[in-house]
């Protein structure tokens, strides 16, 4: 099966999707009443948490991957994308991460600075991949070359945080973000 019949076969089911996008958002949020202020990221509460956070971010990254590609590779009119498919799963990823923060701090739930991580990473990996298609248009007209080598070691920072928060040992200590210029 191909990602394109992946995406028609996921637009033939809208109630599904609906039901499935909506399901997250509301569950952080009943999740966030049950316990008590504060004890978010007590034994049985962050577990739950985890996995909410995994369910809304692995679907969110992936619809975000198809938006931006359909968007600046290969040049779709998104005005003919299915707007369950290409953003609803964003939307409710951001919806859930929202819910969750107000219950309980992310340091707190298990798993997720690798997700954070992994995030970072296929953010950076889909900039890489848009400035080598965009590179000679880049170089020869927009930039100059320092200012390609200072985006790559900004992209390289950033690939070796998140591969190392994404594959450090669990009695290795986490390491703080690169910070940002100008933060």
């Amino acid at each position: 099966m191909t990602t394109r019949e992946l995406i028609h076969q996921a637009d033939q089911h809208p109630l599904w999707l609906v039901a499935t996008f909506m399901a997250m958002p509301l569950v952080a949020w009943g999740l966030g009443q049950v316990h008590e202020r504060g004890r978010g990221g007590a034994a049985p509460w962050k577990y739950f948490y985890s996995v909410l956070v995994y369910l809304a971010c692995v679907p969110g990254m992936f619809a975000s991957v198809l938006t931006a590609y359909a968007l600046f590779l290969s040049r779709e009119n998104l005005l003919d994308a299915s707007l369950l498919v290409y953003f609803l799963p964003i939307v409710a990823m951001v919806v859930t991460l929202v819910f969750i923060r107000k219950s309980v701090s992310f340091e707190e739930v298990p798993g997720f600075d690798r997700l954070s991580g992994l995030m970072v990473m296929v953010a950076c990996s889909f900039a890489i991949a848009l400035v080598i298609q965009k590179t000679r248009i880049f170089v020869f007209f927009g930039g100059s070359i320092e200012k390609l080598f200072l985006l790559a070691a900004g992209v390289f920072a950033l690939l070796k945080w998140g591969a190392y928060t994404l594959f450090r040992r669990r009695d290795e200590p986490k390491q703080d973000r690169p910070p940002l210029p100008g933060a």
